[in-house]
Formats: structure tokens, C-alpha cells, sequence
């Protein structure tokens, strides 16, 4: 039993730590963090760039950790809340078959973690936690887009004050002022 565990732990958390550096790096031929920040934009998932690197991070770190058997609740739970995310926002609409581009799969993901934790408070926590996170995750972009308009500019401040310097803004600057910004304010 523990040798399979250990066996589906490297596996589960190597593919998604593989699939995280797709998304943050291009390598393994993915869309690298320009095009993730596209599909978040589509998905309405904002600030876009923020969230391709939560995404990336949560999966690329999570799933090295995962693997590594590093707090298998807590890091699981960073994966189930992005395969949440995946469900909610990508394939619910579609129906359970992966066929038609539905959940199965990523229901099957959930679960496996969930075994590997095992101890059925621990996997409640997992659940629990991955939940919350993609809960927060798209009523943060949701909030975003409602509220501060899909063009919001929290970094306005800081961008004139550089360019009162005669400076540039660098977009890592807007991301950073976006991140501190409170939900709501616009």
C-alpha cells in the first residue's frame, strides 16, 4: 500500500508540477506565461497575469512538493483548488466526458490526491482548502471585472509618478500595485 501511494505521488504531482512550468516557462511545448495570461483573461480570471503565475506557481511548485511528500493537505490543496478552477470555469458547461471536453478527468485528479493524502481529515482539509482557493480565486476576478472595469489601472498612481520622473513603469510595478490593491477599490 505504501509503495503505490508513493508511486501515485510522484506521478500526480510530477505531471502537474510538468504542467505548471508549461504554463510559467513554455518549456515541455506550452504556452509559457504570455499565453497563460491570455487564458486567464478569456476565463475572466483577473488580474490575468497574477493569475497565470498563482496558476502556474500553485501547480509547478505544489506538484514538486506534492511529490516530494511535502505537506501533502496544504499542497495538495494547491492543486484541487486549481483543478477546481479548471472545472468551474473550462469544462463544467460541457458534461462529465472528457470526450467532449468535460470534468472527468480533473474529477479523477481530485480524487487520486485525495488519496494519496488518505487520513480522512487531512483529505477534508485538502478538499476544504482547494475549494476556498478557487472560490477566492474567481470571485476575485469576478470583483475585478465588475468592479474596477476590465481596464482598471491600479497602478495609475505609481504610473505617473514614474513618468513625472521621466521614468518607465514596468508592468511587474502594475501587477505588484494590482496585487496590493483591496477588492472593491477602483
Amino acid at each position: 500500500m505504501k509503495l503505490g501511494r508513493t508511486l501515485a505521488r510522484v506521478a500526480i504531482g510530477g505531471l502537474f508540477a510538468g504542467h505548471g512550468v508549461q504554463k510559467l516557462f513554455g518549456w515541455l511545448d506550452g504556452p509559457g506565461l504570455d499565453g497563460t495570461e491570455k487564458t486567464m483573461d478569456s476565463l475572466e480570471m483577473r488580474p490575468a497575469k497574477a493569475n497565470a503565475m498563482l496558476a502556474g506557481s500553485a501547480e509547478a511548485g505544489g506538484g514538486a512538493l506534492f511529490a516530494a511528500g511535502v505537506a501533502p493537505p496544504l499542497t495538495g490543496a494547491a492543486l484541487i483548488a486549481t483543478m477546481i478552477t479548471a472545472i468551474r470555469k473550462v469544462h463544467l458547461a460541457k458534461g462529465p466526458w472528457n470526450t467532449n471536453g468535460g470534468y472527468e478527468f480533473n474529477v479523477a485528479l481530485i480524487a487520486a490526491i485525495l488519496a494519496v493524502i488518505g487520513d480522512t481529515r487531512r483529505s477534508a482539509l485538502a478538499l476544504a482548502l482547494g475549494a476556498a482557493g478557487s472560490t477566492i480565486a474567481i470571485e476575485a476576478g469576478r470583483r475585478w471585472s465588475e468592479e474596477a472595469g476590465d481596464e482598471a489601472d491600479f497602478a495609475a498612481p505609481e504610473r505617473a509618478e514614474a513618468e513625472a520622473r521621466g521614468g518607465r513603469f514596468r508592468e511587474e510595478q502594475a501587477v505588484e500595485a494590482a496585487v496590493e490593491a483591496p477588492i472593491g477599490s477602483a
